[in-house]
């Protein structure tokens, strides 16, 4: 810490030095002509020779890095957003006030430099700096060995850092873009409309979480950040609409974890006239699509296990996958007995007068869930944990909804929308009990929201998928911090 102290204060003292040579060091307007990667692949064959005839002159700017000094001259890189490329500092070139200014640089500064391209005896591209430009003096020293910041709470808390010192970290940002657009594209040329609903809504619904609560000063009354924007889109469906989505982000007051943050992107497509059935094939086509022109093929190493995206997928009944996990009858799970008993054998933390339906949702999440790595269907829910899904019509004590696994992580959940708003309205009423009881993640009833069903909502199947979870899949990343730019943490004041 004395260490970095001393540098801070060196560099402090560069910065009036700068300034006494009637230099700002937080420069203004820079124009390159040219980017790292650019130059790199333009003249990757070019030899040294054929440079030096075209006295090929670049402005290139980014971040001091790796700066290598030798008495009057030195070589650096320079990175910029796409990449880094070696320059060269000379001081008959850029003159005894150019040099004083080089000599007042420290890795980490931005610069711009301008001059002509040429290649070391070791054949790499650089950059013969015949005007240097003070971008920005950087205060703070790097890291040491910036290069391999390795501290994962620094990485997370500091992600300028961690963008700074693992390139491989800002090429998953730059892919979890792609995604996000590729997404888009394949829906916005099938015919949904991108729509935006509320952020603050004044009953959170659809999904069985706590919200958070603010309060709006001026109507004088508490709002929730929404914890998912179904009853708002399926609003639209009533109104007209026949395909629309949105990415949107949602926020849950629970726990973190390497699959949870409780601020997260979801995507949630409706279209009418379509079931569940239909949603399967939609949805392989939809990943399959996303993946092959994001990366080009549809097998991805994930956690040292190869996953297998080629449709068509495996599909599998909530009730069989629980049987066959646990080696016991299917139908025994339907006996209230039999299910208390194995959940105390599997020493599941249950009290005992939990809903049948959440015991074996937690059942599933124990026994069946973690082994799914293959990308496979899990279909036909218990109606207890499906309040807004259609139940079936040959099994009406299930619905109509399938959810998606992918390495043991649910991606998708999808149902045929419930459309009959007497039955909307018993199950509405199921939830307000089960609060009343004491569950804080059942929603409170929305009586605009069975007024709108009231004026018919026409059939229709639509879907949720995590953004952030389909991203760790396709870039091989353990934990939802390594895709979410500034994840949630505990204030540094707060650690133990």
């Amino acid at each position: 810490m004395q260490e970095s102290n001393d540098q801070t204060q060196q560099r402090l003292k560069k910065l009036e030095e700068i300034r006494d040579m009637g230099i700002n060091p937080y420069g203004q307007r820079f124009e390159p002509t040219a980017s790292a990667k650019t130059l790199n692949e333009q003249y990757q064959s070019t030899s040294n020779e054929e440079l030096e005839k075209n006295n090929l002159n670049y402005s290139v700017a980014g971040r001091l890095l790796a700066l290598r000094r030798f008495g009057k001259a030195a070589f650096a890189h320079l990175q910029d957003g796409s990449g880094k490329i070696q320059v060269y500092f000379k001081q008959d070139v850029l003159g005894e006030q150019g040099f004083a200014l080089f000599e007042k640089l420290d890795m980490g500064d931005f610069i711009g430099v301008e001059g002509p391209l040429f290649r070391t005896k070791t054949k790499e591209l650089t950059v013969l700096v015949e005007k240097l430009t003070m971008l920005s003096k950087s205060l703070r020293p790097l890291p040491e060995k910036w290069h391999g910041l390795s501290d994962v709470e620094i990485r997370y808390r500091q992600r300028y850092l961690d963008l700074i010192a693992n390139p491989e970290v800002k090429e998953t940002f730059v892919l979890r873009g792609r995604i996000i657009e590729t997404i888009r594209d394949f829906l916005n040329e099938r015919g949904f409309l991108e729509v935006e609903t509320p952020m603050m809504q004044p009953i959170p619904g659809g999904a069985a979480a706590r919200p958070f609560v603010t309060h709006h000063n001026a109507l004088g009354i508490d709002l929730y950040l929404r914890i998912a924007p179904e009853l708002y889109l399926k609003r639209l469906i009533v109104g007209g609409y026949e395909r629309v989505y949105e990415i949107n982000r949602n926020f849950r007051n629970e726990g973190i974890s390497t699959v949870h943050n409780p601020e997260f992107t979801m995507l949630e497509f409706y279209m009418t006239y379509a079931d569940y059935q239909m949603l399967i094939s939609f949805t392989e086509e939809l990943i399959t699509a996303v993946t092959q022109k994001v990366l080009g093929k549809l097998k991805l190493e994930f956690k040292n296990q190869t996953i297998d995206l080629t449709p068509p997928w495996k599909r599998q009944t909530f009730f069989q996958s629980i049987a066959e996990a646990n080696s016991v009858d299917a139908k025994l799970l339907s006996d209230r007995s039999h299910l208390l008993a194995l959940a105390k054998k599997l020493d599941l933390p249950i009290k005992g007068n939990e809903p049948s339906g959440k015991i074996l949702d937690f059942l599933f999440e124990t026994t069946v869930q973690p082994k799914l790595a293959q990308p496979t269907f899990i279909l036909d829910y218990p109606i207890e944990i499906s309040p807004l899904a259609k139940r079936k019509t040959t099994e009406p004590e299930l619905t109509e909804r399938f959810e998606l696994f992918i390495a043991g992580r649910e991606v998708a959940n999808a149902f045929s929308e419930l459309n009959d708003p007497q039955d909307q309205r018993k199950r509405f009423e199921q939830q307000m009990a089960q609060r009343a009881a004491g569950d804080l993640e059942a929603p409170p009833l929305d009586e605009d929201y069975l007024r709108a069903l009231e004026y018919g909502m026409p059939p229709a199947a639509g879907e949720g998928i995590g953004i952030d979870r389909f991203v760790m899949v396709l870039t091989n990343q353990p934990s939802i911090r390594d895709v979410i730019l500034f994840p949630q943490m505990k204030p540094e004041s707060q650690r133990g």
